[in-house]
């Protein structure tokens, strides 16, 4: 049954004139200032590192695979902070929360569940990379050929775009309650769905849909890619081998676990377990803390990356000496 307040959109204008209150830390106002300058340290250093490695990617004349996916996780982390910490930091700059219009609410979901989706289905084009390096390594570079890579970095790109743009239009052509507060930094999907008028679970089926192919099958697909490669790993009496080869797995097995231990909490449960304040504490680590932990990651493991770095501060050097 739907609830008192309800307001049903009968034609586009209704929406488009609709506006959203993001309420984001209001419950804090003591401790706005200080998570302001934390907020925007963190964004900025974010921005920096991804930023770093992309830069140095993209600089490089031979692109291996591997560094090819790093580079394009990179563009999207960049993507992921600049969609929600924006909003983000403004709402702490604001008392009573920030608003956002309906439009704006719904790009901004789009925007957020494309790029976090786009992560998962990198993540398993990252561990069939992995699976090639270390189970088929004299075929790598005939299976791992340039446009290979192309192809599986378009898919990423247009399959996470298009369950996105279902699961957003599905979620906003519900009815939504009066008031609409939305208790959260950004328009998160448990957090709208939150306001929608209905008692039913109806509305949590578009989201099961896109859990199910963001989510469950791009881990399927990785847990494949490690199940055989551990098969492998099995098979190598070398330990100098078997250390070699586990440790390429090391970096892209930390970002997984990252990703989708914060994504299953968040998005794999029913809608009368939502809790604002632990969401958006979860919320926190995954949008902030875990887009700065991977160029990091990445960054400190990956041997290319380091040469990569020191060739550009070398140049960097020799350019500033001429």
């Amino acid at each position: 049954m739907p609830c008192e307040g309800c307001m049903e959109r009968d034609n586009v204008s209704t929406g488009a004139t609709m506006e959203f209150l993001l309420l984001g830390f209001s419950e804090l106002l003591r401790l706005r200032v200080l998570l302001f300058l934390i907020f925007l340290i963190v964004h900025l250093v974010t921005l920096a590192g991804n930023m770093m490695i992309f830069m140095a990617v993209v600089m490089e004349p031979s692109c291996p695979p591997m560094l090819f996916f790093l580079c394009q996780l990179s563009a999207i982390e960049l993507c992921y902070t600049l969609v929600i910490v924006p909003k983000a930091l403004l709402s702490l700059a604001v008392v009573d929360g920030s608003t956002i219009s309906f439009l704006g609410c719904a790009a901004q979901m789009h925007l957020f569940v494309t790029v976090g989706g786009a992560e998962c289905f990198l993540l398993a084009a990252m561990s069939y990379d992995r699976f090639v390096a270390i189970c088929q390594p004299l075929r790598y570079a005939a299976v791992m050929s340039e446009g290979l890579c192309l192809r599986l970095a378009l898919t990423c790109g247009l399959g996470a775009f298009a369950v996105a743009l279902g699961l957003t239009v599905a979620v906003f052509r519900l009815p939504f309650c009066q008031p609409r507060r939305i208790n959260h930094f950004f328009c998160d999907v448990p957090a709208v769905l939150h306001l929608a008028c209905t008692q039913s679970y109806t509305p949590e089926l578009p989201l099961l849909a896109a859990c199910v192919l963001l989510l469950l099958l791009p881990f399927l697909l990785i847990l494949a890619s490690y199940v055989s490669i551990a098969v492998a790993l099995l098979r190598i009496t070398s330990p100098v081998g078997k250390g070699k080869a586990f440790s390429t797995c090391i970096s892209h097995l930390a970002i997984t676990l990252l990703h989708y231990g914060c994504a299953t909490f968040i998005y794999i449960r029913p809608k009368s377990s939502y809790s604002p304040a632990r969401d958006k504490v979860v919320s926190l680590v995954y949008t902030n803390i875990t887009p700065l932990l991977y160029p990091l990651i990445y960054g400190l493991r990956n041997k290319e990356i380091r040469g990569i770095l020191r060739k550009m501060l070398r140049r960097k050097k020799i350019a500033q000496v001429n």
